[in-house]
């Protein structure tokens, strides 16, 4: 291959290139902005099924606080237990 040709061939590829990379950074940002459009509404879903969350839980603590206290109570006892025997299983080198 000889440097004319090759040279030739190399400047058509670059207006390839000059040509179809409008269109292709067009089409990137139109799929990023559909993306960070779709990210923002999963967000603002997900806060305000947080924030319902929240209040009902907010709720149901005030209306049964001594019920709320005995069930905090017992899932704390029960995560102890499970890592507790975890970290022991680890420590011995044993495995559930």
């Amino acid at each position: 291959m000889t440097t004319k040709h090759s040279h030739a061939k190399n400047s058509s590829a670059s207006e390839d290139l000059a040509e179809t990379a409008p269109a292709l950074a067009g089409e990137a940002r139109n799929r990023l902005t559909t993306v960070f459009e779709n990210t923002k509404e999963f967000v603002s879903t997900v806060r305000d099924k947080t924030v319902a969350g929240a209040k009902a839980t907010d709720k149901i603590v005030h209306e049964n606080p001594y019920k709320s206290i005995v069930v905090a109570a017992g899932v704390g006892v029960l995560l102890g237990f499970i890592l507790g025997r975890r970290h022991a299983c680890q420590k011995s080198g044993k495995q559930d």
